[in-house]
């Protein structure tokens, strides 16, 4: 891996390129570089989210995954190089499992609104996504371990889970879409 910063204002970008932890300069426009800064930025939202009073288990898995997200964005930021487990993605599902597991079944489609902590977990949803987007452009000009992708993909659904856990940890709940249908079921049942 390539020197740890002792500076930060270098000037190298100033000519609109950013270079990467193999020593090669990319434009800062390139899919790389957006990429990377869609999970920084993921990270960022969540360090926003652990302000957040939550349950002690969601704060350290989500002080987990802001580390395992630093390991993707070095990943990312070294073409050919691994820094993302295996463990990382397992850790997301067993999480999935465990908090879907105390959920009651959607009804209907979701607001992302409801307490604080839930709204910022769904804004981390949103940016989970995004993120994955951009990394899925990437592979479709270099070629790229999947795990980058599946923990992006995994980790916006566990945000979900806990933007509905969230909600519900002082006796709230999910804040429910009015659709038509869902307005014409509640019709026909009074």
């Amino acid at each position: 891996m390539g020197n740890r910063l002792t500076q930060i204002a270098t000037r190298t970008g100033d000519d609109g390129s950013t270079g990467l932890g193999d020593n090669t300069r990319v434009s800062k426009n390139s899919g790389r570089p957006h990429a990377m800064g869609d999970v920084d930025e993921l990270n960022s939202h969540i360090g926003l989210l652990l302000c957040e009073a939550l349950p002690d288990e969601v704060r350290e898995l989500l002080v987990d995954v802001q580390h395992q997200l630093f390991n993707l964005g070095g990943e990312l930021s070294i073409p050919g190089y691994e820094l993302l487990k295996d463990d990382a993605l397992l850790q997301l599902d067993e999480a999935l499992a465990h908090y879907n597991a105390q959920l009651p079944r959607l009804q209907e489609f979701i607001l992302p609104a409801g307490s604080r902590a839930a709204a910022q977990a769904h804004v981390c949803r949103t940016v989970a996504r995004r993120a994955e987007r951009m990394v899925v452009a990437l592979e479709q000009g270099e070629a790229m371990r999947p795990a980058p992708r599946q923990y992006l993909n995994r980790l916006s659904d566990l945000l979900f889970v806990l933007a509905r856990v969230l909600n519900r940890m002082d006796g709230g709940d999910d804040v429910y879409w009015k659709s038509e249908r869902m307005a014409r079921a509640q019709s026909a049942e009074e």
